[in-house]
């Protein structure tokens, strides 16, 4: 199983893990903005169960694909985006 997974990773280009770190992102977003929906308590805590549980996934699949060298890629992007302001 964990040889499956790697096999399938390691085919994943650079930019899906960046999109799928997007996509957590707004997971983590959606979690935490639902609560201002006028639903019941029950309601609230089974969407923020479901998208706090998406956004987890998203994260470290997304980490999975970028790898090390591609989290130090996104770091100097917005260190350069940073110093150039």
């Amino acid at each position: 199983m964990k040889e499956w997974f790697r096999r399938v990773v390691a085919k994943l280009s650079f930019r899906t893990g960046v999109v799928i770190l997007v996509l957590c992102l707004i997971f983590y977003l959606l979690s935490f903005a639902q609560m201002l929906l006028p639903i019941s308590a029950t309601a609230k805590g089974t969407l923020w169960f479901i998208l706090f549980g998406l956004a987890k996934t998203t994260q470290y699949l997304g980490l999975a694909i970028v790898g090390v060298e591609g989290w130090q890629r996104i770091k100097s992007y917005f260190r350069r985006k940073k110093s150039a302001a």
